[in-house]
């Protein structure tokens, strides 16, 4: 079956083309600067899933999820009911547990709302390979689209911009900025803690001389290939 790809890349058409149409676009930095938007105009959606253990590749899954924009306005959220039993850990980490997403939609339910909060922004997330990697494995089993489009990486932001910081989780960076987490480890608190943090970023990149989301991406960008690191 030919697959089609979802485009979710700022400056790019509504219209997702096929897979062979963009066989020539080597990398999310390439994508971006065919285009490569001014900062001040792209959108972004701030992405946090809580998942049921690490590995995307192999069977786990996502039992909620969150989309917020740059300035912490919830565009999409949802408790995912994953269809697999939800490890003591990660039900004390979390406080999901197997009653509260009982009666959760699953996430086939779920996608075109997912989807539409994602179209035309730029995919954001604190350690992006992670949730990018549950996100789109979550979507190609639902609908067969494959996702493809920029991604910025917070984690890769604080790297370069805060190199004093002694670690880079979301606890250390958003304390570094006086931002309050309300619900850590929850996709809503962590995704709304994530955008603030980004909105801190970018301003330091615009500082630093960064005027377009080519910029952004010629040092940040996360990788296509790879396993997903631990959040």
């Amino acid at each position: 079956m030919t697959h089609r790809l979802w485009v979710v890349i700022a400056g790019w058409g509504r219209t997702a083309p096929t897979v062979a149409e963009v066989r020539t676009v080597t990398s999310v930095a390439d994508a971006a600067r065919e285009t490569s938007p001014p900062l001040e105009a792209c959108r972004w959606a701030v992405v946090d899933v809580e998942t049921t253990g690490v590995r995307a590749f192999r069977g786990d899954r996502i039992m909620e999820i969150a989309v917020v924009t740059l300035d912490g306005t919830v565009a999409f959220h949802s408790l995912v009911n994953p269809g697999i039993p939800i490890p003591h850990f990660v039900a004390g980490l979390t406080g999901i547990d197997a009653k509260l997403v009982r009666d959760a939609p699953t996430f086939d339910a779920i996608v075109d709302q997912l989807l539409r909060a994602l179209e035309g922004c730029v995919f954001v997330a604190h350690n992006a390979r992670f949730d990018w990697a549950f996100v789109s494995t979550e979507i190609e089993r639902a609908t067969g689209l494959l996702l493809q489009g920029p991604r910025v990486c917070t984690v890769r932001l604080a790297r370069k911009l805060l190199p004093d910081l002694p670690r880079r989780n979301l606890d250390t960076v958003s304390y570094h900025f006086g931002i309050e987490i309300e619900g850590r480890h929850r996709a809503t608190g962590d995704a709304v803690a994530a955008a603030k943090c980004l909105a801190k970023m970018l301003k330091m990149s615009q500082q630093n001389g960064a005027a377009t989301l080519a910029d952004l991406l010629a040092t940040v960008a996360v990788r296509p290939s790879g396993r997903p690191a631990v959040q």
